[in-house]
């Protein structure tokens, strides 16, 4: 089924078969909750935190780029402190030979498996020749392209050789290792072990109900040391409206939630809602495989003027949130020179004309005969995207570009227009540039190709010296202002509402793609009773 929104009168849509699915899922929802309490309420003892979460269809840290489920499962050779910086986790330490370019980690001994089984370096070695094996088609494989060989020294001793320097390298060690001796001739993209995996992490997966819960109980032999509460439900509600409702009946303890949604949320007696910082941006993704943008790219820039930033912000976000104009704004290699594209629709209609686009009576603009317009696909349970969606339509059809707003089932990624997308790190700024906007990376779903931006992002990549990094940056974000791969629209803040009970949030961290990050110091949480 395709739901196709295309009707905009007064800032309001017609959406009727979008509503009765909103109403449909909801009653769904608690025909889960009884079902859910029925199979679950006796069986797990000690404390218990129950959170709203999407539907998680796998559970793959070495194909997929993000997953807040991972810390709670996983460990990598190094983590992130407070202030995101790089320290020992797996890896109680590590050299660098920069003459040949080769780190060489230390691990630690005294680490298992949830299945029993020692963790060593031989785990390492596997886990990223299968992130680099092109056959495996993993988004992350550019992350580790330097890589030229990985050895085992003995059981925990493993060294990386790579051909170039790579500044992010040990920020791109955080990634989640995984066992060899469960995965080993599996299929990296399709195997069982995903639903369900085995982790060092500070929590094991007890039970898995499809559609409806992970249920997570604490690793009493963690390495880092057991986590005080118990167990951990990962509730699949997957709706914002019923996750909303949970949260004000107990049956939730925390949840991410929308602006709107928060606003009667904090007057809720018993519930705290955290307004968090992230790196989190949304913008319109353009498909430059598409036939229609291999024609159009040149109008992009009109579009971005067309655009009312600011308005969004604040109808959709409700201020909590500010315009986006650059992939690493929040980062500090910002350069706040470069072109905003701030809000102004008569030079958006100037680049129109002087495109060779003329405005017909029905309001819209042609040329050579062609409608200007297109179609953006945007997750049906994701109503922050779609009310962006809106508001960025009703502003093109100002100006005379038809963009229709599409909620489709799946997305044909190959075949569509354009797509709202959202991307964002709070960490190196090389994440979620190279691998995002990089010809031919895996994260690059958007096929944009621009040889210059590659060679910024390259020379940024390769050198540790802070100037000329702040220079190859500030380069990157001058190509892609002058040559657009999305229309950036607004940086978010994650808005998460949680039982007052609940101690060891950090609401001071900033989060990264999708509010990814809450659970990154989980074994501080406790919950008082």
């Amino acid at each position: 089924m395709r739901i196709l929104i295309a009707d905009i009168q007064g800032g309001r849509y017609s959406a009727l078969f979008y509503c009765m699915k909103k109403i449909i899922l909801l009653i769904i929802a608690f025909i889960l909750v009884l079902a859910f309490s029925a199979c679950t309420g006796d069986t797990l003892s000690g404390t218990t935190l129950t959170y709203g979460s999407s539907d998680i269809v796998r559970i793959n840290p070495a194909m997929d780029e993000h997953g807040e489920i991972n810390p709670l499962l996983f460990d990598g050779l190094t983590d992130r402190d407070k202030n995101n910086e790089i320290i020992p986790c797996l890896a109680e330490s590590w050299v660098y030979d920069e003459s040949n370019y080769t780190y060489t980690f230390s691990l630690r001994d005294d680490v298992k498996w949830h299945d029993g089984e020692r963790f060593t370096a031989h785990d390492v070695k596997f886990t990223f020749e299968a992130i680099m094996n092109p056959d495996n088609h993993s988004e992350i494989a550019s992350n580790y392209e330097e890589v030229e060989s990985i050895t085992v020294a003995d059981d925990f001793t493993v060294s990386f050789r790579l051909s170039a320097p790579n500044f992010a390298f040990l920020d791109y060690m955080t990634m989640p290792i995984l066992p060899e001796h469960l995965l080993a001739g599996e299929n990296m993209q399709t195997s069982d072990f995903f639903l369900a995996p085995v982790g060092t992490g500070p929590y094991v997966i007890k039970e898995r109900e499809e559609g409806q819960a992970i249920i997570l109980t604490k690793n009493e032999g963690y390495f880092l040391g057991a986590a005080a509460i118990d167990n951990i439900v990962f509730r699949i509600v997957g709706d914002d409206i019923s996750k909303a409702l949970m949260l004000k009946s107990g049956e939730l303890d925390l949840a991410q939630v929308s602006p709107a949604d928060a606003q009667g949320i904090k007057e809720e007696p018993g519930l705290t809602v955290y307004r968090m910082k992230t790196a989190d941006y949304r913008g319109i993704m353009y498909n430059f495989a598409n036939e229609y943008w291999q024609r159009n790219a040149d109008l992009i820039p009109a579009i971005n003027y067309a655009v009312d930033r600011q308005s969004i912000a604040d109808s959709v976000l409700l201020g909590c949130g500010q315009p986006a104009y650059s992939p690493i704004q929040l980062n500090k290699y910002n350069y706040d020179g470069v072109e905003k594209y701030e809000y102004n629709p008569a030079r958006a209609e100037q680049l129109l004309l002087s495109a060779g686009c003329v405005k017909r009576e029905d309001g819209f603009c042609y040329r050579n005969g062609e409608k200007i317009g297109f179609t953006v696909n945007v997750n049906a349970d994701d109503r922050v995207r779609i009310d962006m969606a809106m508001a960025a339509s009703q502003q093109l059809r100002a100006i005379g570009v038809d963009m229709k707003v599409a909620i489709p089932e799946t997305v044909d990624w190959s075949a569509q227009e354009a797509y709202l997308i959202g991307w964002g790190s709070p960490f190196d700024a090389d994440d979620h540039t190279y691998k995002v906007f990089g010809t031919g990376k895996g994260a690059n779903y958007s096929s944009y190709s621009n040889p210059a931006a590659d060679r910024y992002l390259t020379e940024a990549r390769r050198t540790s010296d802070e100037a000329l990094r702040a220079d190859a940056y500030k380069n990157f974000q001058i190509e892609f202002a002058n040559n657009p791969a999305y229309t950036l629209l607004c940086y978010i803040d994650a808005l998460y509402a949680a039982r007052d009970n609940i101690s060891g949030i950090d609401k001071d961290v900033v989060l990264g793609h999708h509010g990814v990050g809450i659970f990154n110091n989980i074994t501080e949480w406790t919950i008082n009773n």
